[in-house]
């Protein structure tokens, strides 16, 4: 989940002068951390000299010194990055959904890059990509020890180019090799379908303008419903990464009355501390409302997850959440390059951090028809994540997932659907839909 502040230029001088306000009210204390601190950059500096002068080969001071600041955040959690100009431009590009790349979705587990989800309608999807798989190696190059934003630079490029990757499986006897071609990836946030007068929005992930698609589809559905209201919608939050915070606010205020929290945020010491509210305006009637959830849903996600669930306003279907319960912020630094900081953590409406923990649904439906699940990665899994918090909550949330209404059963919209997850959350709204049985020959339509 990501903030995005105006610019900030910023040198060694100017990050010691930000910091001393934390330290005001001991000034003796602020002046022996000062003092500490001027002794570590007289430290870093006189090694970066001995390795300029001394290093067997010439070597580059800028590779040098942005390798330093990598070697300084990698100590930080799994979401505080460093990233080259290049890069950083890229970071800027994905939130208005439009890039050269594969489409998938990484993160390191331990010291292995593996696979959280790839992005519905891309290479990746197309070439069989699964969550949970195991990154090897990327053009020949081990991906062992290699960060996260490298391994994102080498997979983004122009449309058209090759990328080989090596993957391992649960289940492969030996690591594969898979060459996918980069495309020119635009990614529709928003999609819908209707059945039979009930609704399934699909929303890959926020970016700028999702609320405002969001809203454009369900007029869009509605119109297909002949102008009536929906009878119940399922909003799809599967294999959603998140994004932009305020897009996962705007689309939790679709679907509350006013004057309701949504989610607050919390840093360190009570700073970058708000609460977001919802808004009388545009609200979305009070139709019957399911979300669907898995692994892959995360951050901004679970922040729309968490607000419609602590309001009784939604039941969760699906599996538990990806549990990440933290804000970054993009921080633009003097070279281009940029900051990806983490600043606070995130609570939903009655309290509950999910750091680690995610959201656990109201009813839990595995994601296939085994019932064995996907082993996905989650964010207790990720090296160097936050612990999660003790519950604050005013008031329990079931920590455990109810049983299914018994009488739950396919109709003639449903029958055929290859989604376990998408054909449980339709039946159980076309058991709560008003009319008569005879609407079950209905129609589907979607783009």
């Amino acid at each position: 989940m990501i903030r995005f502040p105006k610019p900030w230029r910023m040198g060694f001088a100017a990050l010691l002068v930000w910091g001393a306000p934390a330290l005001a009210q001991k000034p003796g204390d602020a002046a022996s951390r000062e003092e500490s601190a001027y002794r570590q950059l007289e430290l870093f500096a006189r090694v970066l000299s001995y390795v300029e002068n001394n290093y067997v080969e010439s070597v580059d001071r800028k590779t040098l010194i942005q390798g330093a600041i990598q070697g300084m955040l990698d100590t930080l959690d799994p979401h505080t990055l460093f990233m080259p100009p290049e890069i950083f431009r890229e970071m800027k590009i994905d939130t208005s959904g439009e890039f050269g790349g594969l489409g998938i979705e990484i993160a390191r587990k331990g010291d292995r890059l593996v696979v959280v989800a790839p992005i519905d309608d891309t290479p990746a999807a197309r070439a069989g990509i699964k969550a949970g798989d195991e990154l090897l190696a990327i053009d020949g190059e081990s991906t062992q020890g290699m960060d996260l934003a490298r391994a994102l630079q080498k997979m983004r490029g122009p449309a058209g180019g090759r990328v080989l990757l090596t993957l391992m499986r649960a289940g492969f006897s030996a690591p594969r090799e898979l060459a996918i071609l980069r495309d020119h990836i635009r990614i529709v946030s928003v999609e819908g379908a209707l059945y039979d007068g009930i609704g399934h929005v699909k929303v890959k992930n926020f970016q700028d303008r999702t609320d405002l698609s969001l809203k454009k589809e369900l007029d869009r559905l509605r119109a297909l419903n002949g102008g009536k209201e929906l009878d119940g919608l399922v909003l799809d939050l599967r294999n959603n990464p998140g994004g932009l915070l305020d897009q996962a606010v705007a689309m939790s205020d679709r679907f509350l009355p006013g004057n309701l929290p949504i989610v607050s945020t919390r840093g360190r010491d009570g700073r970058n501390a708000s609460e977001e509210k919802s808004r009388d305006r545009d609200t979305e009637k009070d139709y019957p409302l399911v979300v669907l959830v898995n692994a892959g849903s995360a951050s901004a996600s679970e922040i729309v997850a968490g607000a419609l669930q602590d309001h009784g306003r939604a039941v969760i279907m699906g599996t538990q959440t990806f549990g990440k319960g933290s804000v970054q912020t993009l921080i633009e630094l003097e070279d281009g390059s940029g900051l990806k900081l983490t600043i606070a953590r995130y609570y939903t409406p009655k309290g509950r951090s999910i750091q680690e923990k995610g959201i656990t649904p109201d009813f839990l439906v595995p994601e296939d028809a085994s019932g064995k699940g996907v082993d996905a990665p989650r964010e207790k899994d990720l090296r160097r994540h936050f612990k999660a918090e003790p519950s604050q909550t005013t008031s329990e949330v079931a920590s455990q997932p109810r049983t299914l209404p018994a009488n739950l059963k396919d109709w003639a919209v449903t029958a055929k659907l290859a989604d376990p997850q998408l054909k449980v959350a339709l039946n159980y709204l076309h058991g709560l839909a008003p009319g008569p049985a005879s609407r079950a020959s209905g129609s589907t339509a979607g783009r």
